[in-house]
């Protein structure tokens, strides 16, 4: 993501979204249960799409 885009307010689509793809990290063993939680609390916080993005940082991007 780009520095332009990081500060923009994140939406409930961006919000979803990025909890799609914790799943896919829990489902695929990259995460374990407790830092799901953790990560998924923080995603639904979340008011920059900055702040979702680096939920999401150490995870391969979306398949689809």
């Amino acid at each position: 993501m780009g520095d332009d885009r990081r500060g923009v307010r994140a939406g409930d689509a961006d919000r979803e979204g990025t909890v799609r793809q914790l799943q896919r990290g829990l489902a695929e063993g990259r995460l374990d249960v407790t830092e799901f939680d953790e990560r998924v609390r923080a995603a639904y916080a979340a008011r920059t799409l900055g702040e979702l993005a680096d939920l999401i940082a150490d995870l391969p991007p979306d398949r689809w």
